[in-house]
């Protein structure tokens, strides 16, 4: 953790900062939905029933998830610990809850499909499946499946505990159980995991999150959309302001409030959630500045208020017109809202004022080239290459077809599976942000 940029934080005023209210009282938490591809549905209990999600909405506990044959989401927890859930598939967050001595607990259930949980082993988690529940406050990798005749569970890294109706089974590294509901959840344990398509997707994801996690510039005690902000910009000291963050591919013009849409959430109202990837922390903490020749840049702090509202400082300059609906719980979109990501063309031309809005996480080795492009040039032409080529290409996503052993679960089709870019320059040097700082 920088010294400097510990000291160059500023405190946020009373004033600017819109906590949420429900969040003293009932200790309840909230975690993010970093990731939608597909057909993805969300029930916040509003009265709407399952409707259209979106990236970065907030998931409270009672919100229910669910991805259809060509969905795929994933939901980052405030430690950076990640759960990536596959086509087909429902969960529900029954806990997220806050203890007196701040440990944080979050209990999901998975009443069918196909889930992958990283966790970072800060907080504890039980992901209950069948009749089984799989509890652990320590790191580990693993995937769980369930359906109505078959469940499994299989550990990448680390040890996982199930226990169910039949007894207690301790998972290491490397090794299996496949429970059948129709004998109590009697379970069998292999030395072995056999490898399924989404497979792949999920060591991509959980790659990228490893690659960009690591702040270099951060002061944040939470870890859910730190891989983004280190993806999708930069920090920079500035004179008078501190340590500031801002995306490439903004300019002077960009307003970060201009794309996005409102939620609403039963005792909690309306809440902002932004449609850039690199979307959450600057929404969630902080507050955002409009610095003269610069733009606007996201100055970080105030961690003990969770903002359902963003928090700015008004200017002149650069206003702003960000308030919430009133009169009813119907989501309203505000610019361009990205509901889900899409296919690009062979080619497509990335733009000064994008701020990253059509670039999939983790597509590109190093954004600060592909900025420094678009500011030469005001534009960078693109195409299309495996999402999360971190360092390497890798493999694509998804493919399609029934696993064996898993009989009744689809991973449904190649065409879930998310594309990616890359720019047509090759030069990995520090480049200059579209607003003229330096990065």
């Amino acid at each position: 953790m920088s010294t400097r940029f510990l000291s160059g934080l500023v405190l946020l005023t009373a004033c600017s900062v819109v906590a949420l209210p429900a969040m003293a009282g009932s200790q309840a938490r909230i975690v993010r939905l970093s990731d939608v591809h597909g057909s993805v549905q969300i029930n916040k209990n509003s009265g709407l029933g399952f409707e259209r999600a979106f990236l970065n909405l907030p998931i409270t506990q009672g919100t229910e998830l669910k991805t259809l044959s060509d969905g795929r989401a994933e939901i980052e927890f405030e430690d950076g610990s990640s759960l990536r859930l596959a086509p087909n598939s429902l969960i529900r967050f029954s806990t997220l809850g806050l203890s007196d001595s701040g440990v944080r607990n979050s209990v999901v259930d998975l009443p069918e499909g196909l889930a992958y949980v990283n966790w970072l082993g800060k907080d504890k988690i039980s992901l209950k499946f069948s009749k089984e529940t799989a509890s652990l406050d320590q790191a580990a990798h693993f995937r769980v499946m369930n359906a109505s005749d078959q469940a499994a569970l299989a550990v990448f890294k680390g040890e996982v505990a199930v226990d169910g109706p039949a007894g207690k089974v301790t998972l290491a590294k490397n090794k299996t159980a496949s429970f059948d509901p129709a004998d109590n959840d009697k379970s069998e344990v292999a030395s072995k995991i056999k490898e399924i398509p989404s497979d792949a997707w999920d060591k991509d994801a959980t790659s990228y999150h490893d690659e960009y996690a690591k702040a270099k510039n951060d002061s944040s005690p939470y870890g859910y959309g730190l891989s983004d902000l280190n993806y999708y910009g930069a920090f920079t000291n500035v004179a008078g302001y501190g340590m500031m963050w801002q995306p490439f591919f903004t300019g002077v013009g960009w307003d970060p409030f201009m794309d996005g849409a409102w939620g609403f959430y039963p005792g909690m109202g309306y809440m902002f959630a932004s449609a850039y990837p690199w979307g959450w922390l600057p929404y969630r903490y902080g507050n955002w500045m409009f610095v003269p020749a610069m733009g606007w840049m996201w100055q970080p702090g105030g961690w003990n208020s969770w903002l359902a509202v963003p928090s700015y400082t008004a200017t002149s300059l650069a206003p702003v017109h960000l308030a919430a609906p009133t009169g009813s719980v119907n989501t309203v979109v505000v610019g361009r809202a990205v509901v889900t990501s899409t296919l690009p063309s062979s080619s497509m031309r990335l733009a000064s004022g994008t701020a990253g809005l059509s670039v999939p996480r983790g597509s590109f080795e190093n954004l600060k080239n592909l900025n420094r492009e678009v500011v030469s040039k005001g534009f960078a032409e693109m195409h299309p290459m495996p999402q999360f080529a971190v360092k390497t290409q890798r493999r694509a996503g998804s493919g399609g077809g029934m696993h064996e052993g898993m009989p009744g679960y689809s991973l449904g089709t190649a065409s879930s599976a998310p594309p990616s870019v890359s720019s047509s320059s090759s030069s990995h040097a520090s480049g200059v942000a579209a607003g003229g700082a330096r990065r």
